[in-house]
């Protein structure tokens, strides 16, 4: 039998934070979660970060189909565990990676957990329902956790569940972005492109100062967002949009980072990175197509890398800089707020919000 320690129960009511459509969520009823296999948990979030991404869909910056419920950078408290979901048990406090994936199948079995092929493509908690498939959202009540046994990550005692809420995506996204790069070529100088995805954009130039890159330089059209690069060791540059789209320089990195998700920025890094150099965005962008300057890549040589993060993956590396101390999300986080302010702190002109119980 599920070893239960909630009141929730079959056909009673939760609250959760629904996305309705551009510029509308609000908190509505629906019916809890329960356990449907025995890999299941049942999982009460108690601590969630505002990912860049939730921000540039509550606008329209980034169009995705309502109505689903927000939220997908979570730490929460089992609460309820199928009788194959592990060694987890109720009480037990978890970080729980934001994309769905089995642990079994091919593609997760090769690392690759952002295209698990057990649920359709781009199926996570806190975002568009994918074919049918509704996983629900951190900003609720309770969730059901498929594959916990694979899903789940134990929080360390070290890290506080506020600290911990964006390692799930964002602090992983930031980290990925030169992790590799710098695993191939130590010490290398990195160029970090920031804007819109700006908690990314800056967990990456924080990682690569942990990492030991000799040189981090951020670009970005916003001052505070560069203050806040300063701070965390690295060059920064700030400059208005207008000079961004005209920005060019001589310098030449091994590795590039375009976290500003609108195209000056990721013409930047690809301009700037040296020949057979390694850039990677973060973001397709906005628009269902991009402008690349191909052939400027094709005589450099250069590797570009678009893609999500393997957050199931990665996160457990991320987890070990964090608790041996060479790297601070909580750096970032502007404000925690309570649950019931999360809507209207989505749209909030900040870095980095924490939403707690």
């Amino acid at each position: 039998m599920p070893a239960v320690i909630d009141d929730f129960g079959e056909g009673e009511s939760l609250q959760h934070l629904v996305f309705r459509g551009v510029g509308e969520l609000g908190w509505e009823e629906t019916e809890a979660p329960v356990i449907q296999d025995d890999r299941d948990a049942l999982v009460r979030p108690i601590a969630v970060a505002r990912c860049d991404l939730d921000t540039a869909i509550a606008i329209g910056l980034y169009p995705m189909q309502p109505p689903f419920t927000m939220g997908h950078e979570m730490v929460g408290e089992v609460v309820e565990v199928g009788e194959k979901a592990g060694e987890w048990k109720p009480g037990d406090r978890v970080i729980v990676p934001f994309q769905i994936s089995c642990g079994e199948c091919s593609m997760c079995k090769r690392g690759l957990t952002n295209a698990c092929e057990s649920v359709p493509l781009g199926a996570a908690f806190g975002l568009a329902v994918r074919e049918g498939m509704d996983f629900g959202g951190a900003l609720s009540d309770l969730i059901r956790v498929p594959w916990a046994d694979h899903m789940l990550l134990p929080l360390p005692d070290s890290i506080a569940p506020e600290v911990a809420a964006g390692i799930p995506d964002n602090v992983s996204d930031g980290y990925r972005t030169v992790a590799e790069p710098l695993a191939a070529n130590p010490g290398a100088p990195v160029l970090v492109a920031g804007g819109p995805a700006q908690s990314v954009g800056l967990y990456a130039v924080a990682a690569a100062v942990a990492l030991g890159s000799e040189r981090v330089v951020y670009v970005d059209f916003d001052e505070h967002r560069a203050e806040v690069a300063r701070g965390l060791g690295a060059e920064a540059i700030a400059m208005t949009f207008d000079e961004l789209v005209e920005f060019t320089w001589d310098e030449r990195f091994p590795i590039t980072v375009d976290a500003c998700a609108l195209p000056p920025g990721r013409t930047l890094a690809l301009n700037s990175a040296s020949p057979c150099g390694h850039c990677t965005s973060v973001s397709g962008g906005p628009t269902p197509t991009s402008e690349v300057p191909l052939s400027r890549m094709y005589a450099k040589g250069i590797t570009y890398e678009v893609s999500r993060v393997h957050a199931r993956t990665t996160a457990p590396a991320v987890i070990d800089l964090v608790t041996e101390g060479r790297l601070d999300p909580g750096a970032l986080i502007t404000r925690t707020v309570p649950f019931d302010e999360a809507a209207e702190a989505m749209t909030e002109d900040a870095i980095k919000i924490v939403f707690t119980r």
